[in-house]
């Protein structure tokens, strides 16, 4: 049986959204085949027994459907939707793609040369390539530290044979999550459930386990060289909390605070006084397992060095002395005002409770958001930045031009441990 199905109805609108998804994702890549599991997703998004590409794509265009693939480390899965009096063939042809790919070799092929080609087009993105090096290099020798989409050399190695083992891994019926939410009824969801249970095998897929990441002591830099940079892209990036951690909250309020909007510290001294970014922003996401804290800017190459140490001083300055009651008042009432827009539609609702599935929640853990920020006290955010921020070990990447700027980055960090120097197109940058 499929363990899990979510069902929010609103038949204010004659639309239907769709998520089928299971609950490993890109860390059951085998070992040096990284990518895998987003090849499998996308020929299955256009393979079923029995039809060709190109009529997989006519039959969700005749129904003026849509369905699209999302491959994260802990998940992966189909997100679509269609007019209401379409549901049924809707529900029908996602039924048939989940349980019957058609592995066809020709596909398959044509897929991976595209996804190769989309690795070397991601070459020429700065931005990609400064996240990348961030995922690569902070969270060291553990799996968090594996590209969901590959690199060149990881999507070589991937076979045919892999992506039908990853299916029958990932495709039982105990372990998808399935998700309907607008004009649909209990009856035609479990209806659906009950298509899925027969056309897959009852086994039962535990997400994989294994010790929580962990950021080497010290400050460390990768520098990512790239010929010509006028424009840097910055990331710095330390541990960060899990959804799970008593003071997750607490955190989140003092991340929003530091980078969490436009008005933010971080904004307002990058952006706001001096013009070196437009973007200047801190990300605190969630997963299965602690995950990071990480900001991000993109000053030109002249202002990279001294933005660099602003952001370490502006970090060490936050965690030694907290934030203010009126900081904290701002920042409350901007999470609380702006969650309606989490909130507003059936399909969000309906994404919330499949998030707090994926990622191993309580049952109505965001039913409970306004009212943990409510609660939230002055001590228990700064208490939360001392425990869980560190201004030491953190890593600093930043793309540039390594004759230009590399010395000068190096020395506007204090207490530098280490640097590693990589070419912007090195299988490890």
């Amino acid at each position: 049986m499929i363990q899990d199905l979510i069902v929010t109805t609103d038949p204010a609108l004659p639309l239907l959204h769709l998520s089928v998804v299971t609950k490993s994702g890109a860390l059951l890549d085998p070992p040096g085949k990284e990518g895998a599991v987003r090849l499998l997703f996308r020929l299955m998004r256009r393979s079923v027994v029995g039809m060709s590409p190109e009529e997989v794509d006519e039959a969700f265009d005749s129904l003026g459907a849509t369905l699209g693939v999302d491959v994260q480390r802990s998940t992966a899965g189909f997100h679509g939707g269609c007019i209401a009096r379409e549901k049924t063939s809707f529900f029908t042809l996602v039924c048939q793609l989940v349980s019957q790919p058609d592995f066809s070799l020709d596909e398959f092929t044509r897929l991976k040369n595209e996804a190769l080609a989309e690795w070397q087009e991601s070459l020429d993105n700065d931005s990609i390539l400064v996240r990348r090096a961030l995922t690569r290099h902070l969270f060291v020798d553990h799996p968090y530290s594996r590209l969901a989409g590959g690199d060149a050399e990881s999507l070589q190695k991937i076979s045919l044979d892999d992506l039908k083992e990853l299916h029958s891994r990932l495709f039982s019926a105990g372990s998808l999550i399935v998700s309907l939410a607008g004009d649909v009824t209990e009856s035609e969801a479990v209806q659906l459930k009950a298509d899925l249970d027969r056309a897959l095998n009852d086994t039962h897929l535990n997400p994989p386990e294994g010790p929580q990441p962990q950021v080497p002591a010290g400050r460390r830099l990768v520098f990512v060289d790239k010929a010509e940079r006028t424009q840097t892209q910055i990331a710095i990036g330390g541990l960060g909390t899990h959804p799970l951690d008593m003071d997750h909250t607490a955190l989140y309020i003092a991340h929003t605070i530091f980078g969490g909007t436009f008005t933010s510290r971080l904004s307002r001294e990058v952006r706001g006084k001096r013009g070196w970014s437009y973007g200047a922003s801190s990300s605190l996401p969630i997963d299965r397992m602690r995950q990071s804290f990480s900001l991000w800017t993109f000053p030109k190459s002249d202002d990279a060095a001294a933005c660099v140490r602003l952001q370490l001083d502006l970090l060490e300055t936050f965690i030694q002395k907290g934030v203010k009651n009126s900081e904290l008042s701002a920042a409350k009432r901007y999470l609380s005002n702006s969650h309606v827009f989490s909130i507003d539609t059936a399909a969000k609702r309906a994404s919330l409770a499949l998030d707090a599935q994926i990622y191993q929640l309580p049952r109505g853990y965001f039913d409970e958001y306004l009212a943990r920020i409510s609660a939230c006290t002055l001590e228990e955010v700064n208490a939360a930045i001392k425990q869980r921020l560190s201004a030491e070990d953190l890593l600093v990447c930043v793309v540039g031009t390594k004759e230009a700027i590399l010395d000068e980055v190096a020395a506007s960090i204090p207490r530098l441990k280490n640097t590693v120097v990589l070419p912007h197109n090195a299988p490890a940058a």
